[in-house]
């Protein structure tokens, strides 16, 4: 499972290499831009479902579910995790 912080870098690193600034992510996902601020500093322990997915939606993201893989991975799961689909 990802942990908020592994979220929450991805959310970062998106909106900056789509060179938006925090206000237009927060323009675009309909949040507030102190939200957006707090979040990517790491000050809010809990987001919510629902924010998360409309930041994650902003900036062409969405979360993914697979089920959970308790050995090590096959070379089917290695190639679709590199985008070889």
């Amino acid at each position: 499972m990802e942990s908020l912080d592994t979220i929450r870098g991805a959310i970062v690193s998106k909106r900056k290499a789509l060179r938006l600034r925090q206000e237009d992510l927060a323009g675009l996902a309909h949040v507030s831009l102190p939200t957006i601020k707090a979040f990517e500093q790491g000050r809010m322990a809990e987001l919510g479902f629902s924010r998360v997915v409309r930041i994650l939606a902003a900036l062409g993201l969405v979360l993914k579910l697979q089920q959970a893989n308790r050995g090590r991975p096959t070379l089917e799961d290695l190639k679709n995790e590199a985008g070889d689909d």
